[in-house]
């Protein structure tokens, strides 16, 4: 089974970058369409980025946020520049057949990695 595991979350400023990286192991990437996810308190989980056919962004990130992949190594990027404290959740990658943007059509997920901005 295809695992998938977060990291490069943490707290920073408004106006902060963060580069978040997600690790594939139990499989590669070459049979898969990668996405990120976010979900913060008390709201549903909301589709942020996706890798396939061509790279495709939520509105309210689109121009700060930049997905990219390293297909050699597994490895799913999240460059985020221009941090709002809107942006604070805990961010998820996944793994699915289609480029889609519901949640429930994602076969692997990880556990998440926590982005917290301050004002």
């Amino acid at each position: 089974q295809v695992q998938l595991v977060e990291s490069g979350g943490g707290l920073v400023q408004a106006g902060d970058s963060l580069r978040l990286s997600c690790a594939a192991s139990g499989g590669t990437f070459s049979g898969y369409h990668m996405a990120w996810f976010r979900q913060a308190p008390g709201q549903e989980r909301e589709f942020v980025a996706g890798d396939t056919w061509t790279p495709h962004y939520a509105d309210s990130v689109k121009g700060r946020f930049t997905i990219s992949r390293d297909n050699a190594n597994n490895i799913l990027y999240l460059q985020m520049i221009s941090l709002k404290p809107e942006d604070t959740a805990v961010y998820y990658c996944a793994a699915g057949t289609l480029p889609r943007r519901d949640p429930t059509d994602y076969l692997y997920w990880g556990r998440g990695t926590q982005v917290t901005v301050s004002s």
